[in-house]
């Protein structure tokens, strides 16, 4: 075989000479489809190999497993087979006939097993007594399985076939199998015939392919494919796409090309290809030009009505007489294309700066004042907009037919004929001009002096438009979602006399267009900006509520941008105590603001339960962590990012309890003019999950100490870091008036940028301490008779007040509270009692424990104490701090003193 493919190779490489090198370089076409044929057939050839491969594989496996059936058959119904499995020692009977079996079957093994599928017989002796590999549990049921799997000797394929004793029943097996490496050297004594053929098989038609590609090669002249079309395109170009005329003469002077314009410049017929230059019928000076023998660069000759720019060449061969080749430019044709595409340059200008001019802003108003900006004065002179009111307040509109109002007019300065920004007018209809406008359409005025409609009536404004020059006006509905929401009017002047026409009636369309989708967006805003706005305020703390712990005042501006979901509160608290809060939603929009009312009304939930402050942000935080359950912050999703800082002021020691999550810390102002940040533990947003306990610092304020609670939008910028931020703030806040109102108008105007990106809350508390002479507090002994004496020291204390009419009821509830206290609390036990916007009584002890109001029987001795004190009292509760816990109770007043 081998001597075979040699010497065909060898009378092919003899027959290819020289040119088939050419062909086997696959720079020509001949090439690349030579070695094209010679890739698929060796594709073929290797398919078919492996095709052969594959079946030949299959057909040994089907065979193998037939011949291991029939040999366990065989072997299984062999005489003496069930005497031999219920003898002493099987193995001694049937190893050697196995063995012989196996050999005479041309089988790798056969083993015969017992009910339990322990071997009995194996070609490998060490095997016998131990477990076969196989699927059993069909064989006991008295079926024939055939299987392929990794045996003791390999991969291999078996058959298995029980062994049934006189009765039908199971009383042992046999399996014969063939180990896959059999049937792979099978297929391997193949394998040299399969490959030999498939070679033998691309060598022939190697050869052929060769053959005719050598004489493909003599035809095309060892051109490559790019060289072919490349020609063809060049052709095809000068015939048909080229927009010169071609003319090319042979030696003879008779025309053998000529492409289509040249036809149509010299009106040729389709005949004239083959004929005399001078029988094609074309004047004198034409045919002496073309026939000459002086070659010609750029000359422009007057043929009838058009400018045509002749070069003509000559044409080299070899022969006494040269040949000519011709172009002809329509010089004509092109200074007018020329003039067109410089106008469409324009208008596609004029169309790219409106698209990136138009709509920068989501400000009705600044859409309708861009849209002049961009038309003045390269497309019109002057420029107005009209919008419907309904737009401008960012409602929809019903149309144009309603109130319409003058939005923006330009340039400014010499817009002064049209009517001012703010004028309002109603689009009436009546002229067919108006219905098209009303039905979305644009109208074209080309003569403003011929026509009145666009000046409904007005002879003092039309007299005034005419003396100021202007002549010329289209008028473009701008239209959104098929409603006419507006007008846009483009003017023109004396400084541009050309009237209006046709292709500048689409570009004003296209420009009303553009704006009107703009408007659209912007209303949207608006709408979407003041309803969300709206609803942020309206969840804002509208006023500071009555205490007497602090002086503050608060700001809210919400960002160009959108509303976002920062808050801010004053929250009175027990104990002539308040709680400071701020608090900062990630995000913009109606989804921040909805989120901000829930966690303020978690805020104010939670403060009403007198929690400690790490306990309230831990409330918090857990809170948002449900966020995705029923009762969480945010239903629609997690909740994370949301940043709060609580601070908690006692008026009668000026302690400050502050804690924050995620928040910036507050700035503190003190009396003498120094300014510091506080220094808080710091911990993540709430809802990040990080199980980390809040902690808090207690700070010991002055009286007049000015507190600083912000969101990030105050110092966080664009042009500047937070840090800087940071120090700047502390600066303004120096520098800012002692009043809080004054004080927030002040920061606000040294920190906010020209155009904030994010809203903006402030609130500045001014710290108060309450009177020492309305404050008297003692320490009760633990014993019975403190009772009384309590009693003593608020009858006391009441009479200094001057508040003998509510001594009783005061005295009573300390009474009760004083003896809860001895009963069911640890000492230490202090009372204190606080003349504030109301008179305040408080019991505090060691223990953790929290009174509840029951209802006692008419026989018990206990249990109506509290409810003596909810009785008398305003209101009263319970707060826990770290020590233990405080009972406090409040009453009104009488209006003769409560000042």
């Amino acid at each position: 075989m081998r001597a075979i493919l040699r010497s065909v190779l060898d009378g092919l490489r003899r027959a290819r000479g020289r040119a088939f090198g050419t062909v086997l370089s696959g720079r020509s076409v001949v090439g690349q489809m030579f070695l094209i044929q010679l890739v698929i057939v060796l594709l073929l050839a290797t398919s078919a190999v492996t095709a052969l491969i594959l079946q030949s594989r299959g057909d040994k496996t089907r065979a193998a497993v037939q011949r291991s059936l029939s040999a366990a058959e065989s072997f299984a119904n062999g005489p003496g087979m069930v005497e031999a499995l219920e003898s002493d020692d099987p193995t001694r009977l049937l190893q050697p006939r196995a063995e012989a079996a196996r050999k005479g079957s041309d089988v790798d093994f056969i083993v015969v097993l017992d009910y339990e599928g322990v071997r009995y017989t194996h070609p490998k002796t060490d095997r016998i007594g131990k477990k076969f590999v196989g699927s059993l549990d069909p064989v006991r049921a008295g079926e024939t399985v055939t299987e392929s799997l990794e045996g003791t000797l390999g991969p291999l394929h078996q058959a298995t076939v029980p062994v049934e004793d006189e009765n039908g029943e199971t009383v042992g097996m046999v399996s014969a199998g063939v180990t896959v490496r059999t049937v792979n050297l099978l297929i391997s004594d193949e394998l040299p015939l399969a490959v030999g053929s498939a070679l033998l098989a691309v060598a022939l038609v190697t050869g052929g392919t060769a053959l005719v590609s050598r004489r493909l090669l003599r035809q095309t002249r060892g051109l490559g494919p790019a060289e072919i079309t490349r020609m063809y395109e060049h052709h095809d170009a000068v015939l048909h796409a080229v927009r010169e005329g071609v003319l090319i003469l042979d030696t003879g002077q008779r025309l053998t090309l000529v492409n289509e314009e040249a036809e149509r410049l010299l009106r040729l017929g389709p005949d004239a290809t083959g004929r005399r230059v001078d029988e094609l019928g074309l004047d004198r000076r034409t045919v002496r030009l073309l026939a000459s023998d002086r070659e010609v660069t750029d000359e422009v000759h007057l043929w009838g009505d058009r400018l045509i720019t002749v070069n003509h060449r000559l044409i080299h061969d070899g022969g006494e007489r040269p040949g000519t080749v011709t172009t002809l430019r329509d010089t004509t044709e092109m200074r007018v294309l020329s003039g067109q595409a410089e106008a469409a340059q324009r208008r596609l200008a004029l169309l790219y700066r409106a698209s990136v001019a138009i709509g920068t802003t989501l400000d009705v108003r600044r859409t309708a004042e861009e849209l002049t900006e961009v038309a003045a004065p390269d497309f019109a002179d002057l420029v107005s907009v009209d919008l419907a009111e309904a737009v401008l307040r960012g409602e929809e509109a019903v149309g144009a037919e309603e109130r319409v109002r003058r939005a923006a007019v330009g340039p400014a300065g010499p817009a002064a004929p049209l009517h001012p920004a703010g004028t309002a007018f109603r689009l009436e209809g009546g002229t067919p001009q108006v219905a098209e406008l009303l039905a979305g359409r644009p109208v074209l005025t080309a003569d403003l002096a011929a026509e009145e409609w666009w000046h409904r009536g007005d002879d003092t404004f039309a007299r005034r438009m005419l003396d100021a020059g202007l002549h010329s006006l289209i008028t473009a509905p701008l239209v959104s979602r098929g409603v006419v929401v507006g007008l846009a009017g483009f003017w023109r002047g004396p400084d541009r006399p050309e009237p209006f026409d046709m292709d500048d009636l689409s570009l004003a369309e296209e420009l009303a267009a553009r704006t009107a989708v703009c408007v659209e967006n912007a209303r949207r805003y608006t709408r979407e900006h003041d309803m969300t706005e709206a609803l942020q305020r309206s969840l804002l703390p509208t006023e500071v509520p009555p205490q007497s712990a602090v002086v503050a005042a608060s700001r809210y501006l919400p960002a160009q941008a959108g509303v976002g979901g920062d808050f801010f509160d004053v929250i009175p608290l027990s104990g002539a105590r308040v709680a400071l809060v701020v608090g900062d939603i990630v995000g913009h929009g109606l989804h921040a603001a909805v989120t901000m009312g829930l966690l303020r009304g978690a805020v104010h939930n939670f403060a009403a339960l007198d929690l400690t402050a790490e306990d309230l942000l831990g409330r918090l935080d857990e809170l948002a962590e449900r966020s995705e359950e029923n009762g969480g912050l945010n239903p629609t999703g997690p909740l994370t990012g949301a940043t709060c800082l609580y601070a908690i002021y006692d008026p009668v020691d000026g302690r400050c309890v502050l804690g924050r999550a995620g928040h910036l810390p507050p700035v503190l102002a003190y009396p003498d003019g120094t300014v510091e940040l506080a220094e808080l533990p710091a911990h993540p947003p709430l809802g990040v999950g990080v199980g980390m306990p809040f902690e808090t610092v207690t700070l010991e304020l002055p009286e007049g100490t000015r507190i600083g609670l912000y969101t990030d939008g105050l110092v966080e910028s664009r042009d500047r870091d937070i840090d800087d931020g940071l120090a700047r703030l502390g600066r303004a806040l120096a520098a800012a008036p002692a009043a809080p109102s004054p004080a927030c108008d002040a920061v606000l105007a040294a920190m906010l940028p020209k155009h904030p990106t994010d809203d903006v809350a402030l609130l500045i508390a001014s710290t108060r301490r309450l009177a020492p002479d309305r404050v008297a507090e003692w320490e009760v002994p633990e014993d019975s008779s403190a009772v009384p004496a309590s009693r003593a020291r608020v009858a006391e204390a009441m009479a200094d007040w001057g508040l003998d009419p509510v001594a009783f009821g005061t005295e009573l509830i300390v009474t009760e509270l004083v003896t809860n206290a001895l009963r069911h609390g640890l000492g230490p036990i202090r009372v204190r009692l606080l003349r504030d916007r109301s008179l305040i009584c408080e019991v505090s002890d060691h223990s953790g424990t929290s009174p509840h109001v029951r209802n006692a029987a008419a026989t018990d001795e206990g249990g109506r104490g509290l409810f003596l004190v909810s009785h008398y009292a305003h209101r009263w509760g319970t707060r826990h701090s770290r020590d233990g816990k405080v009972i406090w109770a409040e009453q009104r007043l009488p209006p003769a003193v409560s000042g």
